[in-house]
């Protein structure tokens, strides 16, 4: 099953994403896209690092996902990956303005052939205000039209509130 798990700054996404991969009993590796690159954001990594168990494999990749989904999908494994949102800035910062689209393409095609558990985090940007600035407002757009894709392909897509997970298609939690 592919599941995206949707929610906002501190939702809870991440916790539950990681709860459903423990649930799942299967081996799981967890995909992380996040770059570490100040302070703030490597005291996140930390954070998460000591929540998920020990055994749990670990892949850092900012950019090329849908590679390392292909390279590691199995049908007796669950990959988790956390999250879109940080895999999006990273491709929006690149110079290489084409790469966002390609990498983007490459997801939604490899993602019905994968086999296995896969869950993705992400999170829900496009309820609130416009956003002042072109860079910003190109990130929620492109946020909200990779959600509505993967949406489309995904099994089961929840948006988590106040901890609370509401299941959007799919089997309820």
């Amino acid at each position: 099953m592919h599941q995206l798990i949707l929610g906002g700054a501190r939702s809870g996404k991440s916790r539950l994403a990681e709860k459903l991969a423990s649930d799942s009993t299967l081996p799981v590796i967890y995909i992380a896209t996040s770059q570490p690159l100040d302070g703030e954001m490597s005291a996140r990594v930390a954070h998460h690092r000591e929540r998920r168990p020990d055994h749990w494999g670990l892949i850092e990749e900012p950019i090329e996902l849908a590679r390392v989904l292909r390279e590691n999908a199995a049908a007796d494994r669950c990959l988790l990956v956390d999250c879109l949102t940080l895999w999006l800035t990273n491709l929006l910062m690149l110079e290489d303005p084409a790469r966002l689209a390609l990498e983007r393409d490459q997801l939604l095609q490899t993602l019905a052939a994968l086999p296995g558990e896969i869950i993705f985090v992400s999170n829900e940007t496009g309820m609130g205000v416009v956003p002042l600035g072109e860079l910003t407002r190109r990130y929620v757009d492109e946020a909200g039209w990779l959600h509505q894709a993967l949406a489309e392909r995904c099994q089961r897509v929840v948006l988590t509130v106040a901890g609370l997970p509401l299941t959007l298609k799919g089997t309820a939690l």
